[in-house]
């Protein structure tokens, strides 16, 4: 008795948050450049997300290996890893969802471009999918979800509120001054002064600095939040509705043709790219102030795929 009411309960918790339906669908998630320091701890914690029933793990080398030990892990998702070119296609056949923490090439699945810069590569990836015919708006995203939880972890700190209570967008790029955090739109709302506000943006823009030089070098920031974006893809997938995250992708918010805010996810990917509502006097310079800078990048990123 106390069992069947226990996974009742856990079905129904399940539900809310998105991770189940009757019956949960089957999805196939790939991520490229698994056996790399990025690419591992990703693979383990699409292992543990529940939505995943499938997980292919690709990269030039060593990959057998993570693949055996990811796979030791008692979840859902069946293992299975590829080596080399000629296994690349094995790997994306069949996939709902394809993450990239490592300069790979996608598939028409929804593609989560994690490599940095992801102000150049997501142009870069937009180009080479064009040029094959199979580019979709819709399903190329720039994860900047990274950016969104050093917001929300510094604002909460600040305001001294809980961190699981607070959303802050961001929006912009992925990289320096082009990384813009709307606290004007933060909730719950904390009366915080201009100066504290600026010292937050200022964390926020280089927090990735910051966990280098902690690390002393060895190793970059670490890509929970790319597993955070997953989920969000694959609840949208699911039909969840209301699935609202930011991300850099194609745009019509500003001049420039990428840009990262806020959007609504579905069954095909970016369902609608939000607007950026009203901005306070010093998010409005901050916008201003972050285009010649991410135009530059987007530029970039075009011209080097349009070169190669």
């Amino acid at each position: 008795m106390f069992r069947s009411v226990a996974r009742s309960a856990a079905g129904k918790h399940l539900i809310r948050r998105g991770y189940a339906t009757e019956p949960v669908p089957a999805r196939k998630v790939a991520v490229l450049g698994a056996a790399g320091g990025s690419g591992q701890p990703l693979a383990l914690l699409m292992k543990l997300n529940p939505l995943v029933s499938q997980l292919a793990l690709y990269d030039i080398a060593n990959t057998p290996g993570v693949a055996a030990d990811v796979s030791h892990f008692n979840s859902r998702a069946e293992v299975a890893g590829s080596v080399g070119e000629e296994q690349l296609e094995k790997a994306l056949d069949g996939c709902d969802l394809v993450i990239i923490p490592a300069g790979c090439q996608g598939s028409l699945a929804l593609v989560n471009m994690i490599s940095n810069p992801v102000d150049s590569t997501v142009p870069i990836a937009a180009e080479v999918f064009k040029k094959a015919g199979t580019y979709d708006e819709k399903k190329l995203f720039g994860v900047t979800t990274l950016d969104v939880v050093r917001a929300k972890t510094f604002y909460a700190e600040k305001a001294k509120i809980k961190v699981a209570d607070v959303n802050v967008p961001v929006v912009g790029g992925h990289a320096g001054i082009t990384i813009l955090p709307l606290f004007s739109q933060a909730t719950p709302k904390a009366n915080l002064a201009e100066g504290d506000i600026k010292v937050l943006t200022k964390r926020t823009q280089v927090g990735g600095t910051e966990v280098v030089e902690a690390k002393a070098g060895k190793g970059s920031a670490t890509l929970y939040a790319g597993a955070i974006f997953a989920d969000a893809c694959l609840k949208g997938l699911n039909g969840v509705p209301d699935v609202v995250e930011c991300s850099f992708v194609q745009s019509t918010v500003t001049e420039l043709p990428f840009f990262a805010s806020k959007v609504r996810l579905r069954k095909n990917g970016v369902e609608e790219v939000l607007g950026l509502s009203s901005l306070s006097e010093y998010e409005k310079n901050g916008l201003e102030s972050l285009k010649p800078e991410l135009k530059a990048s987007i530029d970039k990123g075009i011209n080097f795929a349009n070169q190669s």
